[in-house]
């Protein structure tokens, strides 16, 4: 099945806008590129109404750039189509100064017993285990061991 074709029709104040915005060249190279594949895609009055294979070759682009492009133009509007998309997720730190400082402590400490070393998910399971965090994947006890470096396996980690 193809994909829906995005039809960029500009008007004449968005069509000198972005022509001032290539013609003084002050923005980030992507700003310049969307700018570009706008114009070369307008099917208005004035407008070449090029493919996306003839833009994408021009521009020396992706034709998915392309595509995409278009797609913001006609969804979002023209700034959405000329930015970049802000990351939608931050990724917050899932321990705080004081469990990082227990969890550096538990690691530090004896295993327990029947092992000789900690492993990441028994320092997860241990921390549960003692109400310090309600949950934690010991991918998150990893990276904040290796940031603290300190390593919860080896003989001597300092």
């Amino acid at each position: 099945m193809p994909l829906p074709k995005y039809i960029v029709r500009l008007t004449a104040e968005e069509r000198a806008q972005l022509d001032n915005l290539i013609r003084t060249g002050k923005r980030a190279a992507c700003v310049l590129i969307h700018a570009r594949i706008l114009l070369k895609a307008d099917v208005g009055a004035g407008g070449p109404s090029w493919d996306d294979g003839r833009i994408a070759e021009a521009l020396e682009c992706g034709a998915s750039t392309v595509y995409r492009v278009r797609q913001a133009f006609v969804e979002e509007g023209l700034m959405a189509a000329l930015l970049r998309k802000k990351p939608t997720g931050r990724q917050y730190r899932k321990l705080d100064g004081a469990q990082e400082a227990q969890l550096i402590a538990l690691a530090c400490g004896a295993p327990p017993d029947g092992r000789r070393r900690w492993t990441l998910r028994l320092l997860a399971d241990r921390l549960v285990e003692l109400d310090v965090v309600e949950s934690i994947s010991p991918e998150c006890v990893r990276m904040t061991l290796k940031k603290t470096h300190s390593s919860p396996g080896c003989e001597s980690s300092g």
